[in-house]
């Protein structure tokens, strides 16, 4: 035998003896106690070392049933290059990221040349029951391009839904089974969140139906990319993967306060911060989709930027709370309603407008013919207009409004001391050019200033207006400026060749 194997069946003879004569121990024992085995003494609960925490169970005994696996069947598509809609992964931002369930094909950063067709695949998600006869709401992109969809209860039972209607800018999809008394979830108010509150998601992350993970909100009212400035998205730290979309976020008492679908993450997996659709936002949708099959969101028909402290003193504000107008559309709402540019808009029917971000959603969420109260600031005084809303056209709600950090707009034009730049007057052709009309606007030929290039301000833009004043030519332009001191912060309208305009806030220097 092997010296290395004897030790080890030595030890387990060793070991294996005392169990082997313990278990024959009441045979070779004639007393009649050693042969009546001694009753099991009761279990006793152990007292819990950690009190306080928050116990989950009777919220998921209670809404777990309403909650439903969604699986979503794709035929053969075109890809996003051929639809012309999808950037490269090289080309995609890290903001934002959809998740589909396992095994889709087709979503940013799958393997497999993105100018072929995509293949057959399917799509796994979440969702919940609203009505006790079948309703069921789920996110717009767990089911966009199915051919068929199917519902699974906890309970295993199976079911065809139809889909009813959808939105993609809300990514909101309403669907319906034949079913009679299903179990359904409590609609709770998403206005009332506030960041610091646990909340609770259930869902089928990665193919694992009912699956319950908690956290807290983080934080109310955050926008998304580009097309996605009408959502106020709740932000949680609830762990949300792949398979999560659709599902619900419960607060406390378990009502659902938000529809689980985006995360933001540089590995496409979960990184502590996901994104809710408000419910108040969603059962508007839904209520639209029963009623017509598709949804309106109101339009204002302006553009805006944020304000920053510069702005607030150039603009003489308080602070620096509102939305800043640098256009108005022709012939749109905003403009029939007495809307001008360079208004700071503060409030929609007496709701604060903190920041830029917070318009769209307001006036989305309104539909469309409806008479609004728009609180603006004018010449530093506040006065009220009241605008009857458009209808957003279909093309325009994947258009983001100016971004906050995104102003890139010239400035001033001259080359009066201290600004930096060097104006010319505009011809009828560089006009024509700038979307200007006649007898409107100032060509910046040159930036010498740091302040007016960190500003983004380049050679070819034009100064359309000082402060809400318009200008026309240098003369004008210089009137404007007359009587400015170094420090002073002056506000200039301008526009870039691409056709956007924005204000710039630029303080006044000693000079060049």
């Amino acid at each position: 035998m092997n010296s290395r194997v004897r030790p080890s069946l030595l030890a387990a003879l060793v070991l294996t003896a005392p169990l082997m004569a313990c278990a024959r121990a009441p045979e070779a024992s004639s007393s009649p106690s050693a042969q009546t085995a001694p009753a099991a003494a009761p279990a006793v609960a152990a007292a819990p070392l950690v009190t306080g925490l928050p116990d989950f169970t009777r919220l998921v005994e209670q809404v777990g049933p309403g909650v439903v696996n969604i699986e979503a069947r794709i035929s053969r598509r075109p890809s996003a290059r051929n639809r012309g809609g999808m950037p490269s992964d090289e080309q995609m931002p890290e903001i934002f990221r959809r998740f589909f369930g396992p095994g889709f094909p087709g979503q940013p950063g799958e393997p497999g040349d993105p100018g072929q067709d995509a293949p057959s695949g399917r799509s796994v998600g979440s969702g919940f029951i609203i009505s006790n006869d079948g309703y069921i709401l789920t996110n717009h992109h767990v089911v966009d391009g199915a051919d068929s969809i199917t519902v699974r209860l906890s309970d295993r039972r199976e079911f065809t839904a139809k889909l009813i209607g959808s939105d993609e800018t809300y990514d909101v999809a309403l669907l319906k089974v034949d079913g009679k008394g299903l179990p359904t979830l409590r609609q709770g108010q998403s206005s009332a969140i506030k960041p610091g509150q646990w909340v609770v998601a259930i869902g089928s992350p990665l193919g694992l139906d009912q699956s319950v993970t908690a956290g807290i909100v983080s934080a109310v009212g955050r926008t998304g990319g580009p097309g996605q400035q009408y959502v106020p998205f709740i932000q949680t730290d609830v762990a949300i993967n792949r398979g999560n979309s659709g599902g619900p976020l419960l607060n406390t008492s378990g009502e659902v306060v938000g529809i689980n679908s985006q995360i933001l993450s540089n590995s496409g997996g979960y990184m502590g911060v996901s994104f809710a659709i408000p419910m108040d936002l969603a059962m508007g949708a839904v209520e639209q989709i029963k009623k017509g099959g598709k949804v309106s969101r109101g339009m204002l028909g302006v553009q805006i930027q944020g304000i920053d402290a510069a702005r607030a003193k150039g603009l003489g504000l308080a602070d620096s709370n509102g939305a800043l107008v640098n256009n108005v559309e022709p012939g749109s709402a905003a403009e029939k309603g007495g809307i001008e540019v360079g208004d700071v808009i503060v409030s929609v029917n007496g709701r604060p407008v903190s920041t830029s971000a917070d318009l769209p959603p307001m006036v989305g969420m309104l539909p469309p013919g409806t008479k609004a109260k728009i609180g603006v600031i004018r010449d530093g005084k506040p006065r009220e207009l009241t605008v009857t809303l458009g209808e957003l056209a279909s093309d325009a709600q994947r258009a983001a409004a100016a971004p906050d950090d995104a102003d890139a707009g010239p400035a001033q034009a001259s080359a009066l001391a201290g600004l930096g730049l060097r104006v010319a007057e505009l011809d009828a052709r560089s006009r024509s050019q700038l979307g200007l009309e006649a007898g409107k606007g100032v060509g910046i030929t040159g930036v010498t200033g740091a302040e007016a290039r960190e500003a983004g301000l380049l050679p070819g833009m034009a100064i359309v207006q000082v402060g809400r004043t318009p200008v026309g030519s240098v003369a004008e332009l210089e009137r404007q400026l007359r009587g400015t001191r170094p420090g002073d912060v002056v506000m200039l309208l301008v526009r870039t060749p691409a056709g956007q305009t924005s204000f710039i806030a630029l303080a006044v220097g000693d000079g060049e």
